[in-house]
């Protein structure tokens, strides 16, 4: 190692009248000596490494817990079940209660509708009649019925559906299938439910 004299010193190097510590070196044979390496890479004395091991073993002669402990958990638990039961019970009946408000609804909307329906029958009476004066009324109050959900029934040249027609005339025919011929009193849906069905003339 060189020597500087005090006329080569520059900014930055360690001032020459300051005394100089060297560092004692230690090999890795002296590191393996006093530490051992752990699992995750870091280094534990010997001393370190016997109080980790003491403690491991002391943990696992740990005595169970005290009744008293193991009982509160388990009626913690239960309390817990017991408070989700509740829960899943009242957001059926939530589910159960909306579900029976919207029938309601519907049901008192089918009433008037079905209520609403002799006054179509009588308005479209007349205009068979040539009472052309009712057909603004009969037609403002189709086209409200029918953006509620109302659809006027076209059975004729229909297969005859018992669910759907209602034969008060029946014509014989040589075909096996019952076809409606002509529709005496119009029939309609009210949201895909049948609210009147429709009468009807049938061959077959």
């Amino acid at each position: 190692m060189g020597s500087h004299s005090k006329d080569d010193w520059v900014e930055g190097d360690p001032d020459p009248d300051d005394d100089v510590v060297e560092a004692e070196l230690v090999d890795d044979d002296d590191i393996a000596d006093v530490a051992d390496v752990a699992e995750d890479g870091s280094y534990l004395s010997p001393e370190d490494q016997a109080l980790l091991d003491e403690t491991r073993a002391g943990l696992e002669d740990l005595p169970p817990p005290p009744q008293g402990v193991s009982d509160a958990a388990t009626e913690r638990d239960e309390y817990r079940d017991a408070l989700l039961r509740v829960k899943a019970d009242f957001e059926n009946y939530k589910k159960r209660v909306a579900k029976d408000q919207t029938a309601m609804v519907e049901r008192a909307a089918e009433k008037l509708v079905s209520d609403l329906l002799p006054v179509l029958d009588a308005c479209e009476a007349a205009l068979g009649h040539g009472s052309e004066d009712v057909e603004p009324i009969f037609k403002s109050l189709l086209d409200i019925l029918e953006k509620g959900g109302l659809v006027p029934m076209l059975p004729e040249g229909q297969p005859f559906d018992p669910n759907l027609h209602e034969a008060v005339i029946h014509e014989p025919s040589d075909d096996d299938e019952i076809t409606v011929l002509e529709s005496l009193r119009r029939g309609y849906l009210w949201n895909g439910r049948v609210v009147r069905p429709a009468m009807v003339k049938v061959k077959g």
